[in-house]
């Protein structure tokens, strides 16, 4: 399908900078600290290995990692783990693969192939180490005489140093760092969480964030509304009946006239009544439905006119549904609706182990509940 004028200028749109909004003071910071970062590992490295050695005392990744690590750093790509996870494996996987592998073709590529693969299974992605692994391979003889000593001298002593600079300079400027998951408190769900979540909610809540999140407001929204959504699911497999049912606001007995049964209705404003019987079992259900139909019948409403040839008054039992569906009050929520949506009338009763009316279910009070959890 050939693609729109108006989806030709959104793709080229892509290829123009995105807003970051980040303050300049936050900016220098970060760049100061870079510039700290980088310069204490190369100097100490350098002065633990002494002018004369052979091993590389910076290698290129590290400034790579130091744009993570003091640019962006509440990413999950700039925790320490991921930096010393990642740069170790993937210095290991460089080693091995140009040990090995005599085309340096395919030792880069599969060195880099393999690392990612192995970041994302223990859980320490880091895009720098992705470099990590191309240096093992494309370094050169230097590199190459180290062999496995590489992973040690220089890259576990540069990661190890190029973080703890990282640690200490957020600390002195008031950042937190690492960003470690917190421990997770009761959830209580809030009224604005009902909100709709547009992208220029997010561009504001980003604006209003002292360090660079990288994440785009459209992502962000997004991300928002797939948690509501999450949310709402997760709410809705906990609850049960008991939580949305509702204590029956009046029922009758299979032996009484219909117009008590639509006085009820009407004075409650329910769609339905329960109908027990002398145990106070619920043995049907009478709707407005069927009123209203015996009443278009016999056009004698409200009265209901003189039962078949028996001079009785019509009783419920003439009008009711006796083949009704019922709950209990346990029933999860997600067993509970479908149920529900069966019901012309909307109307469930809650019965006990001994089919005695303990509650009532109806649309209304489902999504009323539901949307105040």
């Amino acid at each position: 399908m050939a693609m729109t004028q108006r989806g030709m200028r959104d793709w080229l749109a892509g290829f123009l900078p995105a807003v970051v909004a980040v303050h300049w003071k936050e900016r220098l910071r970060a760049g100061i600290g870079a510039l700290c970062g980088i310069a204490l590992t190369g100097g100490v490295t350098l002065w633990m290995l002494g002018p004369a050695t052979d091993i590389p005392w910076l290698v290129a990744p590290m400034g790579a990692s130091a744009v993570l690590l003091f640019g962006v750093p509440a990413s999950p790509l700039a925790q320490p783990w991921s930096i010393l996870g990642g740069n170790l494996v993937s210095a290991i996987v460089g080693v091995t693969c140009a040990t090995f592998i005599p085309s340096p073709v395919v030792a880069a590529a599969t060195a880099v192939g393999v690392s990612i693969a192995l970041m994302f299974t223990l859980r320490c992605v880091h895009p720098p180490s992705g470099a990590v692994a191309l240096t093992a391979v494309l370094g050169g003889p230097a590199v190459h005489s180290l062999g496995y000593g590489f992973v040690l001298e220089p890259i576990a002593v540069q990661s190890v140093l190029l973080l703890v600079c990282a640690i200490g300079y957020h600390a002195l400027t008031g950042h937190r760092y690492p960003h470690a998951a917190r421990a997770q408190s009761p959830a209580r769900a809030a009224n604005a969480a009902t909100i709709p979540v547009t992208t220029a909610d997010a561009e504001k809540a980003l604006a209003r964030r002292s360090e660079l999140l990288d994440i785009s407001a459209e992502d962000l929204a997004s991300l928002l509304r797939d948690t509501q959504r999450e949310a709402y699911a997760r709410r809705a497999r906990e609850l049960t009946c008991a939580d949305v049912m509702s204590a029956p606001l009046a029922k009758v007995q299979a032996n009484d006239e219909a117009p008590l049964a639509w006085r009820l209705l009407q004075r409650h404003g329910l769609e339905a009544l329960p109908v027990v019987d002398g145990d106070a079992r619920v043995i049907g259900l009478v709707t407005r439905h069927d009123l209203h139909v015996r009443r278009a019948r016999r056009q004698r409403w409200p009265r209901f006119g003189v039962s078949i040839g028996s001079g009785q008054r019509l009783a419920v039992r003439d009008l009711m549904q006796a083949n009704l569906k019922t709950a209990t009050a346990g029933m999860p929520l997600s067993e509970l609706v479908p149920l529900l949506m069966t019901q012309r009338h909307g109307t469930l009763p809650v019965l006990d182990d001994a089919a005695r009316l303990v509650g009532v279910v109806t649309h209304a009070e489902v999504l009323r509940k539901v949307m105040a959890a």
